[in-house]
């Protein structure tokens, strides 16, 4: 029996699908990546993962784990023809919430919206917001170690995940399934694999740590004149409403432009347009903390000063949405503009201003008139630094290269990174290589060779290591 025959007879009928109905898993999000597949394994529990790896890794036919498929990185397809997609999407299952200690045992198909929804009532959340979490799983929310617009109250994913259950390259099972914050007995496994992008081991269950929903909740959309005010007006936030700062969110004029353009029904609320917009949030697990009145005080203080030529605090729930979908809309409206160029970018948030300013320069001098659409997590200074072609003009000229590596060199430089949240996948293992310390890279490729010895697990992410012949 060959391997195909073999996953079929182990998964059954809903739990392979061969590579001519494949079409659905194939290609990335963004359709740059992914190859034909041999077929498509959807186990339901961690039996049939743990076989479906033992029986690929028999034969060395490469694997792909695959959540949600929302990377804008290629990490979940694969690289050349005939590996075998390996999708959770199978394994859904959501826990009872454990109010005591805060937790929630997930399984790792378990989609990002589900999960909140689930949690609606409860008094608790799960911090993590991102674009995509209508499709987006746990599981890949792991493996891409996701932030997201809350990031810089409640940590990466990393900081979200107390336990894990994983089956190694060999079909081997560690199960780190513990539901407590403090463990500290050896390495810290658990955070090895978030961020990893299944190259050390397919994640299929998890503990989240989960915090009280907040009863008291403020949401401000602000016009300022440049980032430099955008800045002092995060650093007045963070100094009188520090702990109850939920986001900090900023977008750009220009992106602005491209989404009312381009996006349905969208609206501006202010009556000022301006260089630069803020979203702020603020939360409180309490009635009786005065948030609204905080925030009355620092935009009160803001305006005097010229820090904010207009802004508007949202009423109810619905204007509330209406904020966040303006800033939530930034990828989809410059998408519809047309062809364009992501740079997930970070640098330390109060030289952001300075980034920006170097940044287009450096882009100008590359391809004049090129148009600059940045926004992004003003909290902890991700920014999503997006290019579309000068008006009138289609492409890049084969540039797109050369704005990478300026752009991660510059970031760099500037103490940050080239590949803040969206990993590194398929598309910027090129670009790491031309970026990272080589010590680094070492250390990478020894524990990705550590885990996977042959390097049949999504090979050709992260860091590349000769695949080993079976004797």
């Amino acid at each position: 029996m060959n391997l195909e025959d073999k996953l079929a007879s182990l998964l059954g009928e809903q739990g392979w699908i061969g590579a001519a109905d494949s079409a659905a898993w194939r290609r990335d999000w963004l359709n740059k990546f992914g190859e034909l597949p041999l077929g498509v394994a959807r186990p339901k529990s961690i039996a049939e993962v743990s076989a479906v790896l033992k029986l690929c890794a028999a034969v060395e036919v490469p694997v792909v784990p695959q959540g949600g498929n929302t990377s804008l990185a290629g990490a979940a397809v694969l690289g050349s023809k005939g590996g075998v997609i390996l999708s959770l999407s199978r394994m859904d299952k959501i826990g009872e919430v454990d109010k005591a200690g805060g937790t929630i045992t997930v399984g790792a198909g378990v989609v990002l919206a589900n999960l909140h929804e689930q949690l609606d009532g409860s008094g608790l959340m799960f911090p993590l917001h991102i674009g995509a979490e209508g499709s987006a799983q746990i599981g890949g929310l792991i493996g891409t170690n996701a932030g997201g617009s809350h990031a810089f109250r409640y940590g990466m994913m990393q900081d979200l995940v107390l336990g894990l259950e994983v089956v190694l390259p060999d079909g081997t099972v560690w199960d780190g399934m513990r539901r407590v914050q403090k463990d500290n007995s050896g390495y810290q496994l658990r955070k090895l694999f978030c961020g990893a992008e299944g190259t050390l081991g397919v994640v299929t269950r998890a503990v989240l740590k989960l915090l009280p929903a907040p009863i008291a909740e403020t949401t401000c959309l602000l016009a300022v004149p440049d980032m430099a005010a955008a800045i002092e007006v995060a650093a007045q936030c963070r100094a009188k409403a520090g702990e109850f700062l939920s986001a900090l969110e900023f977008f750009s004029d220009v992106g602005l432009d491209m989404a009312l353009l381009n996006i349905p029904d969208l609206s501006f609320p202010l009556q000022q347009r301006s260089s630069f917009y803020i979203l702020v949030e603020a939360g409180a697990g309490s009635p009786q903390v005065p948030i609204e009145a905080i925030f009355f005080e620092i935009l009160e203080d803001c305006f005097s000063i010229g820090l904010v030529v207009d802004g508007a605090i949202a009423m109810s729930k619905a204007q509330r949405n209406a904020f966040w979908r303006i800033r939530e809309e930034q990828p989809e409206g410059q998408r519809l503009e047309g062809e364009q160029l992501k740079h997930d970018l970070s640098v330390p948030p109060q030289l952001l201003g300075d980034f920006l300013e170097r940044a287009s320069s450096e882009c100008q001098s590359i391809l004049k008139g090129v148009r600059i659409n940045p926004f992004g997590h003003l909290g902890d200074g991700n920014v999503h630094y997006n290019l579309s072609p000068p008006i009138g003009q289609k492409g890049f000229f084969g540039l797109e290269k050369t704005f990478a590596l300026r752009l991660g060199r510059l970031a760099n430089e500037m103490g940050g990174s080239y590949a803040a949240e969206h990993g590194l996948g398929r598309a910027k293992v090129a670009l790491a290589d031309q970026l990272r310390d080589p010590v680094e890279r070492e250390l990478m490729a020894r524990l990705k060779s550590a885990f996977d010895e042959k390097g049949n697990l999504n090979p050709g992410v992260i860091v590349e290591i000769p695949r080993r012949r079976l004797q």
